[in-house]
């Protein structure tokens, strides 16, 4: 077994490995889990080093890289297909990262069921590591429903007063575009000859493909990562699982499920269903210009801290569908990159919630007001991520924005200039939320409350690095991805 089996396997083994230990075991349940994370995110270290920025990737076996390739049913031509290149390795680092966080962030917030908590999570992060690996269909498609029974069960149990209601939501609608994707894969699977679920295959023959017929199957796969976006409309149910979720589900939900939409277009739709992708990429732009502006002032209309959040990804989100629909080199590096950028701040930002709450049990912006002078640790993290999120310059935020304003403006003057709209809501959304919770004079409520501890710095710590690093440099992250996404604006554009 190669790098990229432990990385996706090794959380699924402590899965198996605690539903196995006796009850009343809750510290050892924890070292496992932690351990279960903390294994997969050093071998995802190692991989980048060992990760050569010179192949392309995309559409090739010899250019994707650690590929692991053996026959599993061969009577339907199913392999274990796994491999990564510029485009899916930062998002197997961010995934695996979160995810050790996260079971940190985990410790004083989950105190019941903690065996069915522990073990589902880490079930959730074999889903997601194998997503984005999977180069077969089939086994893309089975990693992908993976993620849907826990992220299900975890906000469904653990969640808050309306955790049902949020969880039977978030289940009909990704069961929604499952079923519209798995039309798809079959679709290809019977009209290629030899037929096949090989991705790299099925994006050798799609010349034979008619416009038509892509744009079919476009709108099918479409539909399925639109969804997990989200793309406006499909974004409802967003809101309502974020608010329901525990913080370490919301962190997961935001800094890495909703990045397998874009991911699934990027890797699917692009190389696959080329003259489909140029056709519709004007409406993507379109759509991407809504979720950037309708996102942003939704969540400036937000009194629910973490409702502001959940909105505020959405209006993000929509900077990566803008500068996908670019095909510019500028547009679409940015684009990848704000899908890392994204992850690592709507992480702090989520976990941040999650600290507040946890001692005032609210979310209630107007319900605090001068928490710097008794919380000042936490309302310098706060502010850290809050500049970051709204694009300061010198934050990872502001380049990838920058890079898909460039290369979007050269194809889309007027969406560029209505879609810059959302930075300066953005801006003034978190600055009023950063007013009224740290300025001003201290809510006599909250004179006793106590300051961020030790294991909630731990978690946010690594992430604010990032953040300043990739601000000030974030040739660690293009260096990784701009080969491929070269590559990938070729094979759209030939």
């Amino acid at each position: 077994m190669g790098f990229l089996t432990w990385i996706a396997f090794l959380p699924l083994l402590g899965a198996i490995i605690i539903a196995l230990v006796p009850k009343n075991n809750e510290r050892i349940v924890k070292y496992i889990a932690a351990v279960a994370t903390a294994i997969p995110l050093v071998l995802a270290a190692i991989l980048y080093f060992l990760f050569d920025r010179g192949l392309p990737g995309i559409n090739s076996e010899s250019t994707m890289q650690f590929v692991e390739h053996y026959e599993w049913i061969p009577v339907f031509n199913i392999d274990y297909f796994v491999g990564v290149d510029g485009l899916s390795y930062p998002m197997v680092f961010l995934t695996t990262l979160l995810a050790f966080l996260c079971i940190f962030a985990s410790w004083r917030v989950i105190d019941r069921a903690i065996k069915g908590y522990y073990a589902l999570f880490l079930l959730l992060e074999t889903g997601m590591v194998g997503t984005f690996i999977a180069l077969d269909f089939f086994l893309f498609y089975v990693f992908w429903e993976i993620t849907l029974l826990p992220m299900y069960f975890l906000i469904g149990i653990w969640g808050g007063p309306r955790r049902e209601y949020a969880a039977i939501k978030f289940f009909l609608y990704t069961l929604l575009g499952s079923v519209r994707r798995l039309l798809a894969i079959l679709a290809l699977y019977f009209t290629h000859e030899p037929r096949t679920f090989n991705m790299l295959e099925l994006m050798a023959g799609s010349g034979g493909y008619s416009r038509t017929f892509q744009v079919w199957i476009y709108a099918a796969f479409y539909v399925a990562f639109a969804i997990k976006v989200p793309v406006f409309p499909f974004h409802t149910w967003l809101p309502d699982a974020h608010v329901e979720a525990p913080t370490p589900v919301s962190v997961i939900l935001a800094g890495v499920l909703l990045k397998m939409g874009t991911y699934g277009l990027l890797r699917v739709n692009f190389p696959l269903l080329p003259q489909a992708t140029v056709y519709l990429a004007l409406p993507l732009a379109i759509l991407g210009m809504i979720n950037i502006v309708y996102g942003a002032f939704v969540a400036m209309a937000q009194k629910d801290l973490k409702k502001l959040v959940a909105y505020s990804s959405i209006s993000h989100m929509g900077y990566v569908l803008l500068g996908m629909a670019s095909f510019t080199p500028q547009g679409i590096n940015g684009a990848v990159l704000q899908m890392f950028n994204h992850g690592v701040v709507t992480a702090m930002l989520f976990l941040l919630v999650g600290v507040i709450y946890d001692r005032a049990h609210h979310r209630e912006i107007d319900g605090f007001g001068g928490l710097a002078v008794r919380m000042p640790i936490y309302a310098g993290i706060t502010s850290l991520a809050f500049f970051a999120a709204l694009g300061l310059p010198g934050l990872n935020s502001f380049i990838s924005e920058a890079l898909v304003f460039l290369g979007a403006f050269s194809v889309y003057k007027l969406i560029t200039i209505i879609s810059a709209i959302g930075i300066v809501v953005t801006a003034a959304y978190f600055l009023w939320a950063l007013q009224r919770m740290f300025l001003g004079g201290l809510n006599p409520k909250y004179q006793d409350l106590p300051e961020i501890n030790g294991r909630e710095i731990f978690t946010l710590v690594p992430l604010g690095v990032i953040v300043i690093i990739l601000g000030v440099y974030p040739m660690p992250i293009l260096n990784l991805i701009n080969t491929s996404m070269v590559n990938l604006i070729s094979i759209v554009q030939q």
